[in-house]
């Protein structure tokens, strides 16, 4: 089978070539994301594999459509960056990677969690100056401090353990519980005004919908503990950026750690050094010094890297062989 994948960097190739070779794919590999108007890149594959800022419209899929797409593979476990309307009525299948090594998202939730409380990002750069100075690095305890998990898919679970691990009373909202699981994870549910108004740490962990964009919002974050810590390795879209602003400069916010960014298609993964940062809101972040961005870096782990590879040639057997897989994306998803 013929391919085109989409936004690769060369530790995707490193992994995603021997996969696709040894079962005998071809695969063509482009650095380009695709987006409107990049779509002709793919006339003429019967599969295309894409990455989370990538952008798969409705004009995308018909034009596609017309020249042969049957398969979109995402190697990534959202799916708010491809039209699954328009991908139903044109007939072509949408699989997904759901969980390819939750263990590295939720571990780098946590070291987010203990840079922004300990100060690491502050005492590195001041060692190196020469500066020794304790003043302004004053943390907390996560011992006995309440952490809120908001989503209990397998991250926000494993993130969950980890901060009970720290000897935290952690709790937990999510629409579709799973009590037990919760259970075994050290953690119980709360109603997600109890979770804003009482936790010192809260972490997002859930996809992007229409019912969890900007959830975080001016409303959410006024209802939260004065100098809480809130943690985001989820979907960028998942907090409205202007109202999280607003908060860290009134104090409401005590540190804030992300590694997404609502607007980040077009500059995350891309090396902009060079260039004048044109995001006035994302240059706004920058000057608060209890915040740490990072460049939607929290899958990237060597095992990570091999389960996404691994799943995605899975999602593209199951295709062929007519298997029906629980990774298929519907539109009522």
């Amino acid at each position: 089978m013929k391919l085109a994948v989409f936004s690769t960097k060369k530790y995707d190739i490193a992994h995603l070539q021997p996969v696709f070779e040894d079962a005998g794919h071809k695969a063509v590999f482009l650095q380009t994301r695709l987006e409107d108007e990049t779509v002709p890149l793919a006339e003429g594959y019967p599969v295309i594999c894409i990455f989370v800022n990538d952008n798969l419209t409705a004009y995308g899929i018909e034009y596609l459509a017309s020249s042969g797409l049957k398969l979109v593979l995402l190697r990534c476990a959202g799916y708010n960056n491809v039209d699954l309307v328009a991908a139903e009525k044109f007939g072509v299948q949408v699989a997904r990677v759901p969980a390819y090594s939750p263990h590295a998202v939720a571990e780098f939730a946590i070291g987010l969690m203990l840079m922004l409380n300990r100060n690491l990002h502050k005492s590195f750069s001041r060692v190196r100056a020469g500066n020794f100075s304790l003043e302004g690095l004053t943390g907390f305890d996560m011992f006995k401090k309440r952490v809120g998990i908001i989503g209990t898919g397998k991250i926000g679970l494993l993130t969950g353990k980890i901060c009970h691990g720290f000897g935290s009373e952690v709790v937990c909202y999510d629409p579709y519980q799973n009590p037990e699981a919760a259970k075994e994870h050290g953690m119980s549910y709360v109603s997600l005004e109890e979770l804003y108004s009482t936790c010192d740490v809260i972490s997002l962990h859930c996809p992007l919908l229409e019912s969890t964009f900007h959830m975080i919002n001016e409303d959410s974050l006024s209802r939260m503990k004065d100098g809480v810590m809130l943690i985001n390795t989820s979907r960028g879209g998942l907090i409205d950026t202007v109202a999280l602003i607003k908060a860290l400069k009134n104090r409401k916010i005590g540190q804030v750690g992300m590694d997404v960014y609502e607007n980040e298609s077009g500059m995350y993964f891309e090396d902009a050094s060079d260039d004048v940062m044109q995001d006035d809101t994302f240059s706004r972040l920058l000057t608060f010094h209890n915040v740490c961005i990072t460049g939607h870096q929290a899958f990237l782990t060597k095992e990570a890297l091999s389960n996404i590879a691994a799943e995605t040639l899975t999602n593209l057997e199951n295709y062929l062989n007519g298997v029906d897989s629980r990774n298929i994306v519907k539109k009522q998803d």
